[in-house]
This record gives C-alpha cells, structure tokens and sequence, in this order.
C-alpha cells in the first residue's frame, strides 16, 4: 500500500477507531453477537490551512443479527461515539505555557 500519511491524518485514524470500539461495546450491551467489524475512514484537509474538509466513515458488520438489528446498532453508535461527537461539535485547541 502506498500512501500520503500526516499526522493529520491521525483524526480520520482516531474516529474509526472509536467507532470500531463502540459498535462492540453497544453490540454487548445489545446483546448482539458481532464476529467481525471494519471501520474505514476518508477526508482530506485544505493543504494550504490544514482545515479538515471533512471525515466520511463505513461500517461493515459480520453478524447473525437481523438486518433491524445491524442498523439499530450503526445508528446507536453514530450518536455515542466520542471522538466523532467531539470533532462535530469542535473545540478549540490551545497551547499551554
């Protein structure tokens, strides 16, 4: 595989991974059996300001759950996962001294 990484690129990297974390943990809570999860994440970021132009993420589930139950759980995880909730509501980010 071949390509661009920054260390920009860590925000797209931290939203999966949260997401890849809550789909088990809300699916335990469920009660729902999850053999396997992918998360993969896209954007870009303006190459002038370093603005993210946005994070798009998928989701492919591996589950005898019934097809209601798979979306239930995307959208439960679309409203609890932190990092994806932090980056919409943004924040500012300072330096201390």
């Amino acid at each position: 595989m071949e390509a661009d990484f920054t260390g920009a690129h860590l925000l797209h990297l931290a939203a999966a991974g949260c997401v890849l974390n809550d789909l088990y943990r809300e699916a335990q809570q469920l009660g729902l059996v999850l053999n396997g999860v992918r998360v993969t994440a896209s954007g870009g970021f303006d190459s002038a300001t370093w603005v993210s132009t946005g994070i798009t993420y998928g989701i492919e589930l591996d589950s005898t759950a019934s097809e209601e139950e798979r979306t239930a759980l995307v959208a439960r995880v679309d409203e609890v996962a932190e990092i994806p909730r932090a980056i919409r509501a943004g924040a500012p980010v300072q330096r201390r001294d």
